[in-house]
């Protein structure tokens, strides 16, 4: 199949279906962290009416930091000043993620954390956790599905925390990328597993 990863500069789920056998290329804004066939530009460029047929699958990663539910807080009338287009911001992003699941592309996967979609467009198909594909990790992730099964958990194991002296708890992947400068920060915390990246071309390259 020829598959486009919208949104994704780590190359992760890209090489795994190309390790599957499949014509895969990744698209973003930023340039590629891993050396492979890559399209640095806007989405659109590749999945506007006259070439969208060009594709039979689609795995979309669109940008949550407007959207997720943990970034609520800075809605709130006392960050106005500090962050006045919020609202414009999240709206956009909504509009993004819309036209992007909207396509003519047949079989789509847009991925994003728990956050406002479900109220405002519509709820995911499936939630999933990494430690269901052998990453001991946990990080809640909806996948919005069409024309696409859900996808299989292939490993069930531990995740792993760290635990602060108050009791809370954080996960491990979470807390390895706070010393990161800002740009490495919202790279690691994107990244898709690879156990997850590795099920998704397994299951869904054989439809």
């Amino acid at each position: 199949m020829k598959v486009l990863i919208a949104c994704e500069y780590s190359g992760t789920v890209r090489d795994a279906f190309i390790a599957a056998g499949h014509d895969a290329i990744s698209c973003d804004l930023l340039p590629t962290d891993a050396p492979g066939p890559h399209y640095q530009g806007s989405v659109f460029d590749l999945i506007d009416e006259r070439n969208s047929n060009d594709w039979d699958m689609m795995i979309g990663h669109p940008p949550c930091t407007y959207l997720t539910v943990t970034g609520n807080k800075w809605f709130k009338p006392e960050f106005k000043d500090r962050f006045p287009d919020r609202h414009e911001q999240r709206e956009d992003a909504v509009r993004f993620f819309k036209a992007m699941f909207e396509c003519n592309i047949p079989r789509v996967c847009l991925e994003n954390p728990v956050g406002v979609l479900s109220s405002v467009y519509m709820k995911p198909t499936q939630y999933i956790q990494p430690w269901q594909f052998g990453e001991p990790h946990s990080k809640k992730t909806g996948l919005w599905l069409r024309n696409l099964p859900k996808l299989v958990p292939t490993e069930i194991v531990e995740p792993k925390f760290h635990i602060y002296k108050d009791g809370r708890r954080d996960p491990v992947w979470h807390v390895e990328s706070m010393g990161m400068n800002p740009l490495e920060r919202m790279k690691y915390r994107s990244k898709t597993f690879k156990g997850i990246a590795t099920a998704m071309a397994d299951q869904w390259g054989k439809i």
